[in-house]
């Protein structure tokens, strides 16, 4: 077997490229990292070849001309075509009088999502498990409330001071209300067969009526996505919450939303791999989420906005975990980018 055909069979994009950065050979999987031919990759030099890359230009071409070895971990990578990747980096010289490097491009992307995912996960069901025993503490008196001001308000005789016992109770709705949102779904309900684009559609009509001028929304679907088990009102719920946020964070300076469904092979949701997954994003080319928030993004009271509840992704989180699945974010100044991803085929994995 020759080297070049052994290369091919890597799954780590390999180039080498010259002091200018000009690719001489790239592998198969360089080709698919990057979305462009072989052909045309070896036509202009690497820069051209994708939006952005976590590494300045001029700190590899000097590594290059100088002949020194290189490594950086974790650094984003934007295609031409807006793909988002994370990749660990390695340029090694060649002893070759034209100053040739060897550049290897390692995806980290299911390794960190995964990663982050069942840190995600301990740290939501810790904060679910204080927050449902917090709620459940809350609900107790406040019941012992309400139902005090209701005996209260039948041995007054004053219409002006059964004011005073109405907005007792008014209030203790509101606050039972809200404890029932922070507590949400917490089983699983039944699961039937629904078409996401329908939910989708129900979604888009929900906010079409409220939303702002300034605010357009698209849809971009994979119209051979077959029906998959859920409860349609719970992930209709979901992606409402995930469009409303997008809204918000657009209301002052306008833009766009997107929303896009494609199917993914072999994607691991936490523990499991699954042979086909569902992908549902939600894009918006607004002002970007605060770095400070993502970490915590999915915790229940956590929001960047002053009139916030912080409730909607924590609730989005919890459907998609009820469902098996998961949702990520990825964000930054005109691209924030919410994907619920859901096994299509709950049973087949492998």
């Amino acid at each position: 077997m020759d080297s070049q055909n052994l290369l091919n069979h890597l799954v780590t994009a390999v180039l080498v490229i010259d002091k200018d950065l000009k690719p001489c050979y790239a592998n198969a999987a360089a080709e698919q990292l990057l979305g462009i031919s072989q052909h045309k990759l070896l036509e202009l030099s690497l820069p051209e070849h994708y939006q952005l890359m976590g590494v300045e230009s001029q700190i590899l071409i000097d590594a290059v001309d100088s002949s020194q070895g290189l490594t950086v971990n974790t650094a984003p990578l934007i295609t031409l075509d807006g793909q988002h990747h994370t990749i660990d980096l390695t340029l090694i010289p060649l002893e070759d009088e034209r100053h040739l490097s060897l550049l290897e491009l390692r995806q980290v992307d299911q390794q960190r999502r995964i990663h982050q995912q069942l840190n995600q996960d301990a740290q939501q069901q810790a904060a679910q498990f204080l927050v449902r025993n917090l709620a459940h503490e809350i609900k107790n008196p406040l019941g012992g409330l309400r139902g005090a001001a209701q005996l209260l308000s039948r041995e007054l005789k004053s219409p002006d001071l059964k004011e005073f016992t109405s907005l007792i109770i008014e209030q203790a709705d509101r606050m039972r209300s809200l404890v029932d949102r922070l507590l949400g779904p917490q089983r699983p309900t039944e699961h039937t067969q629904h078409n996401i684009h329908e939910v989708i559609q129900k979604v888009m009509a929900l906010v079409e009526f409220t939303l702002p001028n300034n605010v357009t929304l698209s849809r971009d679907y994979d119209p051979s996505i077959p029906d998959i088990a859920m409860d349609a009102d719970q992930m209709q719920q979901a992606v409402l919450n995930i469009v409303q946020n997008a809204i918000q964070a657009l209301e002052s300076s306008g833009g766009d939303i997107v929303i896009k469904t494609r199917t993914q092979h072999q994607i691991t949701i936490g523990n499991k791999r699954h042979k086909l997954v569902l992908t549902l994003s939600i894009i918006d080319n607004g002002p970007g989420i605060p770095p400070e928030l993502m970490d915590t993004l999915f915790y229940p009271m956590v929001t960047g906005r002053e009139d916030g509840s912080g409730l909607g992704l924590s609730i989005a989180h919890n459907i998609a975990r009820l469902h098996d699945g998961r949702v990520d974010c990825t964000s930054a100044p005109g691209h924030t980018e919410f994907t619920i991803t859901l096994p299509l085929q709950a049973g087949n994995t492998c």
